[in-house]
C-alpha cells in the first residue's frame, strides 16, 4: 500500500502556546508598519525628484558647463544613494523587526536578505550613510572651487565642518563594525567551549 504524502501542516511542529500580555508585546511590533509605509511613501517623493532633476539636466544640458553637469549628476546620484538607503530600512527593518517576507527562492531576492540582522543592517546603513556623505562632500569640494568669490555658498569653516562630519560618520562605521566583530568573536568562543 502506498502511503499518502503527508501535507506541509501536518508535519509542522505545533505552535507554543504564549500568554495574553505576551502577545500584547509581540504584536506591538506591526505598530511599525505604518513607519514602514511612510518610508515607502518618502521614497516614492525621492523617484519623483529623480526625475524632475533628470529633465532639468536633459533640457538643460546644451546651455550648462561641464562642472554644472557634473554637480546635476551628483545631485542624482545622491539620490539613488538615498533612496537605496531607504530600501535597505524598509526590506530589512520589516524582516528583522516585524515579519518574515518570504522570499525565499524568488528570482528577485537582494542577496544580503538572507542575511539580514540587526548588526548587519546596522553596518550597512552606516556605509551607505558614509558613500551619501562622500558624494555630498565631493559637490561641496566641486561648488567650493568658487571660495573667497561672491558667488560662493560655502565658507572655509562651513567645508571644514563637512569634513569633520564625514570622518565622523567613517570612525563612528569602523567602532560599529569592530564592537560586532568583538561580539560575533565572543559567540564563537562561547559555542567553541559549550
Amino acid at each position: 500500500m502506498i502511503s499518502e504524502p503527508k501535507s506541509p501542516a501536518a508535519t509542522r511542529p505545533p505552535r507554543p502556546q504564549i500568554g495574553p500580555f505576551a502577545q500584547l508585546i509581540f504584536g506591538s511590533r506591526w505598530l511599525q508598519l505604518p513607519l514602514y509605509l511612510g518610508l515607502i511613501i518618502a521614497q516614492a517623493v525621492y523617484v519623483l525628484l529623480f526625475l524632475k532633476e533628470l529633465w532639468h539636466l536633459v533640457a538643460h544640458s546644451f546651455d550648462a558647463s561641464e562642472q554644472q553637469i557634473m554637480l546635476v549628476v551628483l545631485g542624482l546620484i545622491d539620490v539613488v544613494m538615498i533612496s537605496n538607503l531607504l530600501l535597505m530600512v524598509i526590506v530589512g527593518g520589516y524582516e528583522t523587526f516585524v515579519s518574515r517576507l518570504n522570499l525565499s527562492g524568488h528570482p528577485d531576492e537582494p542577496e544580503w536578505l538572507s542575511h539580514v540582522n540587526a548588526s548587519v543592517l546596522k553596518i550597512k546603513l552606516a556605509m551607505a550613510i558614509i558613500g551619501i556623505s562622500s558624494i555630498s562632500l565631493l559637490r561641496t569640494f566641486i561648488e567650493a572651487g568658487n571660495l573667497g568669490t561672491t558667488r560662493s555658498n560655502f565658507t572655509e569653516s562651513g567645508v571644514m565642518w563637512q569634513v569633520l562630519i564625514h570622518l565622523t560618520f567613517i570612525i563612528s562605521a569602523i567602532g560599529m563594525a569592530w564592537v560586532d566583530r568583538i561580539g560575533d568573536s565572543g559567540h564563537g568562543n562561547e559555542n567553541g567551549h559549550a
